[in-house]
């Protein structure tokens, strides 16, 4: 209990402090997490969803946190650039878990929308924030939730009314930011209510070569026959510890697409819990993973058929180099009475060395009998006789390899439907391949 009792002690002499720096709709759930917490301590190996990351370990360090809201000295408009080309963006910033007010984008949302401060929100419209605010992430089924949001000061709140458009693409710069080793917690609440779309692009960058630890919940209603795009984007360091959990709630003829890319880490995990509450919805979660060196990647899904006539599509990609860890755990339940739902689940990996590592354990658990349901895993090597082929015509065994890893991971990036993010993407990942640098031309930040 070691991990644990650092931050119960935490919280215990610092309450007045947090909820002084924040508002009354993130405060009324912050005791109530708490105890919800200490019940359940951080989850072991022995806990089904977390059986591949040793969760406790991560969290032992005694990371500093912001706790007082000291202005932290950046400029993210003077030291990042991070265009995705032939993309026009509205762009805003998240410096560790604090919105940047500072400076916003000149470019005008529809009216109604809000992307802002979630605790600005919170103490200027604290009915918006309280109606969706810690509802769908249940602090008592999660021990990490529970820790974000009894920690949570501000984060990012985007709402968008009934009927409206966003055409611009909404893009979110998370910078890490310290001079000494620190923890994170960030909040994401999203709220697109009926008919409404938006598209929102998430980026994770790390500006300081110190150790991070970040927790990160993102909570998405989506409403009756609405649209949500969600791509993350991580493209950070090997001193940085990411631990993300997101929940979707999707209503009736609604349509969700995730993507989630991680392109530089250090420890990732990510957890995504998705229910249909209305028929007729559908979904299609995507994820590629290039990692190498010492890097682990956890990426664990639930996808719940609570009602019927529903489409859910996934389809995860890893390329494991060097001694890297990669796992895949999903989950489809389809429950009594979701007749008429389509499944397809599918999960494959390449493994480039003898060191790499990769769990996977797809999961159908169908209680209707009227349905369609497919899963698939697959943890293989690169084709040796593609590679010789490729090598008698004059193609050296390293570009081989780069070029069967690139059209392997390519299928992912291929369907997302931002056509300049794919063109973008499809030019960082070849980077990456190459062992270069996949940094955004003129990025200070990344250098």
């Amino acid at each position: 209990m070691q991990s644990e009792k650092q931050y119960i002690d935490l919280y215990g002499q610092c309450r007045d402090t947090i909820c002084h720096h924040s508002a009354a709709p993130l405060n009324a759930v912050r005791d109530r997490a708490f105890e919800d917490f200490k019940r359940l301590g951080f989850p072991s190996r022995k806990v089904e969803r977390y059986k591949y990351t040793d969760v406790s370990k991560l969290f032992e360090p005694d990371y500093g946190l912001n706790l007082n809201r000291l202005d932290i000295p950046v400029n993210p408009y003077d030291v990042f650039r991070c265009d995705v080309p032939n993309l026009s963006t509205s762009l805003y910033f998240v410096v560790n878990d604090a919105f940047y007010t500072r400076s916003l984008p000149k470019s005008q949302l529809p009216e109604g929308v809000i992307v802002g401060s979630l605790n600005t929100v919170a103490t200027e419209r604290p009915e918006l924030v309280e109606k969706y605010y810690a509802r769908i992430a249940k602090t008592g089924e999660d021990a990490v939730t529970a820790l974000n949001t009894m920690l949570a000061q501000d984060g990012l709140l985007v709402y968008v009314p009934k009927n409206v458009k966003v055409e611009r693409t909404v893009q979110v710069i998370n910078i890490l930011r310290s001079d000494v080793d620190l923890m994170a917690n960030r909040r994401v609440l999203i709220v697109v209510e009926e008919g409404a779309e938006i598209k929102l692009l998430f980026c994770d960058h790390a500006e300081d070569d110190r150790n991070f630890l970040t927790t990160q919940v993102i909570e998405a209603y989506v409403g009756d026959n609405a649209s949500l795009d969600l791509y993350c984007l991580e493209e950070t360091h090997a001193k940085n510890v990411r631990v993300s959990n997101v929940y979707i709630d999707q209503q009736r003829s609604s349509r969700v697409n995730h993507n989630v890319i991680t392109l530089h880490n250090g420890v990732t995990r990510n957890k995504l819990d998705l229910v249909f509450n209305g028929e007729g919805a559908e979904c299609n979660l995507c994820g590629c993973v290039i990692a190498d060196k010492k890097q682990h990647v956890d990426n664990n899904t639930l996808i719940d058929h609570k009602v019927g006539h529903c489409d859910s599509h996934e389809l995860y990609k890893y390329v494991l180099d060097g001694q890297a860890t990669g796992a895949f755990a999903g989950r489809v339940l389809v429950r009594h009475g979701a007749q008429k739902t389509t499944s397809q689940e599918t999960n494959q990996n390449l493994c480039a060395t003898k060191e790499a590592r990769m769990y996977t354990q797809p999961m159908l658990e169908i209680y209707a009998d009227d349905v369609k349901c497919a899963h698939g895993s697959t943890v293989g090597q690169l084709n040796d006789a593609a590679l010789f082929y490729m090598q008698q015509r004059g193609i050296s065994l390293q570009e081989a390899k780069l070029l069967l890893e690139f059209a392997f991971i390519n299928e992912v990036i291929d369907q997302m439907e931002l056509e300049p993010l794919r063109d973008r993407l499809h030019h960082l990942v070849e980077k990456r391949f190459r062992g270069e640098l996949n940094k955004c031309e003129g990025c200070k930040l990344c250098k």
